[in-house]
């Protein structure tokens, strides 16, 4: 008779671990020969890395760690939520599942029909023999909702049944090193093949330009695009790609390095009474925060009593690069990258506060100085490969920027599909965007229908979801053609308001009934036909 080892309790491992563990050394050892037989088969133990991704972070990190598990003896591969079935996680039972938060505590868009799929009253699925783990992507600074779809997903897949056999780890925008720990984590725990250290979770291309090895791009462009006398202070913002050798596609985003004001940094180090000079690392503290460190939290709050540099330093979260929709297609502007950048502004309790990454753009990075920049794919927002497709997009004020580019590339492929633009913002005179181009567009035949909503120009507020339910049978044909439909622009109010109204047209147009419509809506969603830029 065998005698089955066991873990030990005090191994850095929770109880639900060492269950796991305990039974996947019975099971080994229990088959003896055959199993020391098939080492080849034991070496390629199938893992599913599922994903649920906005913004294309999620769904990089699952590909890049799908690499590394298949080099490490799994039979690895990453998928979206949106492609999976609950029956696809009870098939391969060893599950990792990334995932990040957006809007309000909500699912990202690929995950919605999954996160529905196991919330079915009375008709839930069981993940008995499923082991799973769950990395969530957030951000700190919205504190009430930071990771909430990826908590919601651990706590549903537990009720479930399913095994929890790493922890579920929570990270803020900063996640490397996080994923990095967890993924070690978690291929220990499904028996990788190989006992090395995890490799690096960056992409592979960091060894070029990237970002940990962002591009020195120079400004070569920051033209105002609102006419004097508007409410807001959009920029058109270029910058040079020359010698980079680097290329995106649209509907990509640029990730830019910023800094933060140094008036407002100034303002922080008087406050505290910190020497601007003092050394941290190779910087001086002035250095250091201008470059290094998010101080905007720090604006009219009462320093500490007596607190010193260094503790001042570790409760402060690194300075991010922020990403910006990419409003230009490089087949029409080659070696240049264009955004489109609202500056942000505004007063709170007596306190000016601007943005740091949109001011730092539009006021104080000059023209021919550098910042470093990278490209983030989001493969979740390209156009139809299929030229001949139909494109509806939804995009006021600065949302216009990846349609500025969808817009160019279909000029430039000589794409034959019809195209349509919903923009809207404030008033005609001072903030039609590219106006010029647009029109001109129109002219030409190359933009086939354009629909404004320019909200202060009436008495009664007007915006792009209105003159969608007003062009409703035109839209609804479109939608029937196999149109794309693409929204890009505020998350919080504009996207939830155009989801409104594309449901109430295909509910009236359609005559469909509203769980109908939410079906069409879905299956859209399934064949890629719609797809939201929303932040």
């Amino acid at each position: 008779m065998k005698i089955v080892p066991l873990i030990p309790d005090n191994a850095p491992f929770s109880a639900e671990q060492r269950a796991w563990l305990n039974g996947f050394l019975a099971g080994v050892l229990n088959r003896g020969a055959s199993v020391a037989g098939d080492a080849s088969m034991e070496s390629k133990r199938s893992l599913l890395i599922a994903f649920g991704s906005q913004s294309g972070n999620a769904e990089s990190l699952a590909k890049r760690l799908a690499r590394e598990a298949t080099s490490r003896g799994f039979a690895a591969r990453a998928a979206g939520l949106d492609s999976l079935q609950p029956a696809d996680l009870i098939k391969d039972k060893n599950v990792l599942l990334i995932t990040s938060t957006w809007g309000e505590g909500d699912m990202p868009d690929n995950a919605v029909s999954f996160w529905d799929a196991i919330n079915q009253n009375g008709s839930s699925p069981k993940f008995d023999g499923v082991n799973y783990s769950v990395l969530a992507l957030g951000d700190k600074n919205y504190a009430d909702t930071f990771c909430l779809a990826g908590k919601k997903l651990d706590q549903r897949l537990a009720e479930l049944g399913a095994t929890r056999v790493v922890d579920r780890v929570d990270c803020d925008v900063d996640f490397d090193d996080l994923a990095k720990e967890w993924s070690k984590n978690a291929f220990t725990i499904f028996g990788a093949s190989k006992s090395s250290d995890v490799s690096d979770t960056s992409d592979p291309s960091d060894k070029a330009w990237s970002k940990k090895n962002p591009f020195p791009a120079k400004l070569i462009a920051n033209d105002t695009l609102n006419a004097p006398g508007s409410a807001k202070d959009t920029h058109h913002i270029a910058f040079a790609l020359t010698g980079s050798g680097l290329t995106y596609e649209v509907g990509d985003a640029l990730g830019v390095f910023v800094q933060n004001c140094p008036e407002v940094v100034d303002a922080v180090i008087a406050a505290h009474g910190f020497d601007p000079n003092a050394k941290v690392g190779t910087k001086t503290l002035r250095e250091a925060l201008l470059t290094d460190y998010e101080i905007r939290s720090l604006l009219g709050k009462i320093p500490e009593a007596g607190l010193t540099l260094d503790s001042f330093l570790e409760n402060l979260r690194k300075l991010q690069p922020r990403l910006y929709s990419i409003a230009s297609s490089i087949k029409a502007h080659p070696d240049e990258v264009h955004l489109c950048v609202g500056a942000v502004r505004y007063t709170t309790d007596g306190i000016a506060h601007k943005g740091v990454a949109s001011t730092f753009l539009a006021d104080r990075l000059a023209l021919g100085e550098t910042t470093g920049i990278y490209f983030h794919a989001a493969n979740h927002f390209r156009l139809p490969t299929d030229l001949t497709k139909p494109v509806i997009m939804v995009g006021p004020g600065t949302g216009i920027a990846p349609f500025r580019a969808f817009l160019e590339e279909r000029e430039a492929t000589q794409a034959p599909g019809k195209n349509w633009l919903f923009f809207g913002d404030q008033k005609r005179a001072t903030d039609f965007l590219y106006h010029d181009q647009i029109i001109a567009w129109v002219q030409s035949g190359h933009l086939t229908r354009l629909d404004t909503a320019f909200s202060r120009d009436q008495e009664e507020k007007i915006y792009v979801q209105t003159r969608m339910l007003q062009a409703a049978s035109e839209l609804w044909q479109w939608l029937e053609e196999g149109a794309h439909f693409y929204v890009c622009g505020d998350a919080k109010r504009m996207a939830k308001d155009v989801d409104d109204a594309l449901h109430k047209v295909i509910e009236t147009q359609g005559n469909k009934t509203a769980d109908e419509a939410a079906a069409y809506v879905a299956q859209m969603k399934k064949e890629k036909r719609y797809a939201r830029d929303v932040y």
